[in-house]
């Protein structure tokens, strides 16, 4: 028998467990994109069932956004604390109960509790969700395959789109109900498949936990490997969120929600209000219609590309590039905001299709830039913050139009851009040929929890 030649398992290659693990994680923006969306489709049937009031329909399109914030704040120190394994089910399991229970409601203020769960759980599911991910891929696939995630927000969406429609035409007049509780049935699936799933090797390295460590790595890349393949070795320090800020780290939690706001108000703002915007612009009818469309697959198109550039290109020269050219597109719409037809749809298409980069990277930078006994808090403040911008963008956007017309708010988005390319040129890092040891180091002759374990030894 030949000798194991001791290989790190960041260059490992990749395997089916790699691949079905991706799938898994995947829920959570799939469902992000889902229940976020569907709620739009049915609005009308709700409001006039439950007698909504304009400040309800508000707060019952809003709660989902501040469950998220609070979510993805709880999510990331749990998972931290209580490893990825249990939270990655567990949240599942209240996804699909509270999206089963909206069936039930008969108040506005029993749909916006049920509303804000589901965010929270939501929230909760994407730090972990992506930080298990990220602690078992190897450093060759592990940016374009975090950064394809984002993708599937879209597919949720369209899904929630299409089956909401259907629903409304063969479901009567309990649509709504039947729409909303339709939720259940993706959860449940992703449920059943994330059963089984294993316990990050990096987490339990980090607690200690050698053996239940070397177990899981031989059941994932085989019996020849252990932990001694594991580039990240036992730290055993947990570290406060306070420690987290004051070792070092705390400039890489500003960089990481400074890029992940610029690129999503912006974002969030055109992809809600695309069809009023188009209009304002003088795009009116099926024009308005269909740039709609043309800027939701120019979205998509952005994405697909940027995920086929980000080791190619690097996660540097990705982020740069993206605000650049997707400002500049936003720089021109404000410049010439009653353009023919065909060249504001074109300016429109061109910053969904440039702002890719920077949408791909909201996945990966933050997994990549702090260390396993933090990487679940940092995503998930990340997460958190985004939740922000994105209400900032999507509610801001009407009053902008009305108060400061639509060259000043296209001047806005622009200035939003900038900051975002300015906060990238000073602070993005490359972590393109890192393992997700090395990327999280601060300084190259620096252990990664090397700061956080001084500061955790001065409390």
């Amino acid at each position: 028998m030949s000798k194991h030649v001791k290989t790190s398992l960041e260059d490992a290659p990749l395997n089916s467990f790699h691949k079905k693990l991706a799938v898994y994680s995947s829920a959570a923006p799939f469902l992000d994109g889902y229940i976020l969306s569907i709620i739009g489709v049915v609005m009308l049937q709700i409001s006039t069932a439950l007698h909504l009031t304009p400040m309800e329909e508000g707060m019952v399109a809003a709660s989902s956004l501040f469950g998220m914030f609070l979510g993805g704040f709880i999510g990331g120190i749990v998972t931290d604390k209580l490893g990825r394994k249990t939270l990655y089910l567990l949240v599942l399991v209240f996804l699909a109960l509270f999206s089963l229970g909206q069936f039930w409601v008969t108040s506005a203020a029993a749909l916006i509790s049920l509303r804000l769960l589901l965010g929270m759980a939501i929230g909760a599911d994407h730090p972990l969700a992506t930080s298990l991910l990220a602690e078992f891929l190897p450093k060759k696939q592990r940016g374009s395959i975090l950064a394809s995630l984002v993708m599937v927000w879209f597919i949720g969406a369209a899904a929630a789109y299409v089956v909401g429609e259907i629903i409304l035409r063969v479901a009567g007049e309990d649509a709504w109900r039947w729409a909303l509780a339709s939720a259940f049935v993706p959860a449940a699936i992703f449920l059943f498949l994330r059963v089984g799933t294993p316990e990050s090797a990096r987490w339990l390295m980090n607690k200690g936990r050698k053996a239940e460590a070397d177990a899981v790595i031989k059941k994932v890349y085989g019996a020849e490997f252990s932990i001694d393949d594991l580039p990240e070795k036992q730290h055993g320090h947990n570290v406060s969120i306070g420690q987290l800020f004051h070792s070092g780290y705390g400039k890489r939690i500003f960089f990481v929600s400074m890029f992940w706001t610029c690129a999503i108000i912006p974002q969030f703002a055109i992809y809600a209000f695309a069809p009023r915007i188009l209009q304002t612009m003088g795009l009116t009818g099926e024009w308005a219609a269909l740039g709609a469309v043309a800027i939701t697959l120019m979205f998509v198109a952005g994405c697909l590309g940027a995920v086929k550039l980000i080791n190619p290109l690097g996660r540097r020269k990705l982020l740069l590039h993206s605000f650049l050219w997707s400002g500049l597109a936003l720089l021109l719409l404000a410049i010439f905001p009653s353009s023919a037809a065909m060249a504001t749809l074109v300016f429109f298409c061109a910053y969904a299709l440039f702002i890719g980069g920077a949408q791909v990277l909201e996945y990966v930078y933050p997994n990549e830039l702090f260390p396993t006994e933090v990487r679940g808090t940092a995503v998930g403040l990340a997460t958190s913050l985004s939740r922000i911008g994105a209400a900032v963008g999507t509610y801001l956007i009407p009053l902008s139009l009305t108060t400061l017309g639509i060259a000043n708010t296209m001047y806005v988005a622009f200035g939003i851009s900038v900051v975002g390319f300015v906060v990238a040129l000073f602070m993005a890092p490359e972590t393109r040929a890192m393992d997700l040891h090395n990327s999280s180091v601060i300084a190259p002759d620096a252990q990664p929890v090397a700061a956080l374990k001084r500061s955790a030894e001065l409390k």
